[in-house]
C-alpha cells in the first residue's frame, strides 16, 4: 500500500516513528514518506522516503497553524492509501485527509489531556479549559479515525472505552540496536539518564544525588526548559555530569554500554504514572540494572523481572541511597541487568509490536 506518515513536530528520525514504524512498513513491503517539517531538506532513508515541508517558523501557534497547512497539502498531494499521523495539532487536517476518501490511523504517543496539566509554557490557569478541550477533540475525532494506536495499553483502554478502533503498539525496544556484549568489567562507575531532560523528569534530584555518590551521569538528550540547565550548572552536582547532548542511535548504545545504574526517575504526573517509558526499556535490554520511580506499572515490571531498585522520584537522598546500595555489590547489579535482559528478550522488544502494526495494516489492504 500507498502509506503516508505525518509529523509537524517530530524529528524526522524520530525512533517510535521513523526507525520503528516506518522501516517495519517498508521491510513489509509497502511504500512509505514520511512527511515532516524542519527545513532539513527531502531524502531516502531505509527505502523511506522523508518528504520536508520547510521549517517550522515562529513559536506554537505558527506550528499549529501554517506548518499543519503545509503538511496536509503535502498528504492531500501525495494521494496515500493510509495516513498515519502523529500529533494532535493534525486532527483538524487528518479530518479532511479522510473526508477526500484516505484512511486515517492516528498514533497517540501520550496521554495528551493529562499531560497539558503539567506544560510550563502554558499559564497555569488555563491548563484544566485547554486540557478538557483536546480531550474533547480527541474523543470526538477518534471514533471516526479508521483506527488509534496508541503507545500503552493504558492510552489504547481510553479510545476503546469510546468504541474507537484502538490496538496499543508500544515503544519497546528494537534489540539489535542495543544488545552488546560488553564484559561488565569494562563499564564505568556512571549512571545514565537518555531522553527529553525536564524538571517533572526528575533531573533536579538526580543532579543533587550526585555528590552523595561515587558515581558520574552520562546525559543525554534535549532540554525542554530553557533555564533549566544554567540552573543545575550552579550546583555542586553539576560537575559529575557528562553533558552530551542529542545523541543518535550508535551514541546511545555506546554510552549504555559503558554505564552501570540506568536511571529513569520522572515525577508522578497524570502522563507518567501509566506511561511505559522507551528508556526503561532500552537500559534493560543493554543489561544495565535501573533505578525507576516507584508507580505501581513500573513497580510491577520491576519486580517482575527483578531488575532494579525503586525510589521516591523527588528524593535526592532516596536516589543516592539507592544509587549506593547498587554499587556496593557488583554481583548482584550484574545479576539484576542480566534478568532486565532476559525479561526484554521474552516479553518487551519491538518484533512483537511490529507484527500487532502490521495486522492492522494488513486489515485495510482488501
Amino acid at each position: 500500500m500507498k502509506i503516508a506518515h505525518l509529523s509537524s513536530a517530530h524529528p524526522r528520525h524520530d525512533i517510535r516513528i521513523f526507525v520503528k514504524e516506518c522501516i517495519t512498513l517498508v521491510n513489509a513491503g509497502h511504500d512509505v514518506t514520511l512527511i515532516v517539517a524542519d527545513g532539513l531538506g527531502t531524502e531516502m532513508n531505509h527505502g523511506v522516503r522523508i518528504q520536508d515541508v520547510g521549517a517550522k517558523t515562529g513559536g506554537r501557534l505558527a506550528r499549529m497553524t501554517g506548518t499543519v497547512k503545509r503538511v496536509y497539502a503535502a498528504a492531500l498531494k501525495l494521494q496515500p492509501d493510509i495516513v498515519h499521523f502523529h500529533d494532535p495539532e493534525l486532527i483538524p487536517a487528518a479530518l479532511r485527509l479522510q473526508q477526500a476518501g484516505i484512511r486515517v490511523i492516528y498514533d497517540v504517543h501520550e496521554d495528551v489531556p493529562r499531560q497539558i496539566l503539567n506544560k510550563h509554557w502554558l499559564p497555569a490557569a488555563t491548563r484544566p479549559l485547554v486540557s478538557r478541550t483536546i480531550e474533547s477533540l480527541e474523543n470526538w475525532a477518534a471514533r471516526r479515525f479508521d483506527a488509534v494506536v496508541a503507545a500503552t495499553p493504558y492510552i489504547r483502554k481510553r479510545f476503546q472505552h469510546l468504541g474507537a478502533n484502538a490496538i496499543d503498539v508500544c515503544n519497546y525496544p528494537i534489540l539489535e540496536e542495543l544488545l552488546r556484549d560488553t564484559p561488565w568489567q569494562q563499564r564505568r562507575n556512571e549512571l545514565c539518564y537518555l531522553g527529553g531532560i525536564s524538571r517533572i523528569r526528575g533531573i533536579e534530584p538526580i543532579v543533587q544525588a550526585l555528590p552523595h555518590t561515587d558515581t558520574r551521569l552520562n546525559l543525554a538528550g534535549p532540554w525542554s526548559e530553557s533555564d533549566l540547565r544554567s540552573s543545575l550548572q550552579s550546583q555542586p552536582g553539576w560537575n559529575r555530569v557528562n553533558d552530551l547532548g542529542i545523541l543518535d542511535r550508535v551514541g546511545v548504545a555506546e554510552v549504555l554500554a559503558r554505564s552501570k545504574i540506568g536511571l529513569v526517575t520522572l515525577f508522578p504526573t497524570p502522563s507518567y504514572v501509566e506511561a511505559l517509558p522507551i528508556k526503561l526499556f532500552e537500559y534493560m535490554a543493554a543489561g544495565l540494572p535501573v533505578i525507576a520511580s516507584d508507580f505501581p506499572l513500573w513497580r510491577q515490571i520491576v519486580e517482575e523481572a527483578a531488575c532494579g531498585l525503586l525510589v521516591d522520584p523527588q528524593d535526592p537522598s532516596a536516589l543516592a541511597n539507592a544509587v549506593n546500595q547498587l554499587m556496593a555489590d557488583e554481583n548482584s547489579m550484574q545479576a539484576m541487568g542480566a534478568a532486565g535482559q532476559q525479561a526484554v528478550l521474552q516479553r518487551y522488544s519491538w518484533a512483537a509490536e511490529a507484527d500487532k502494526l502490521l495486522a492492522l495494516y494488513q486489515s485495510f489492504d482488501h
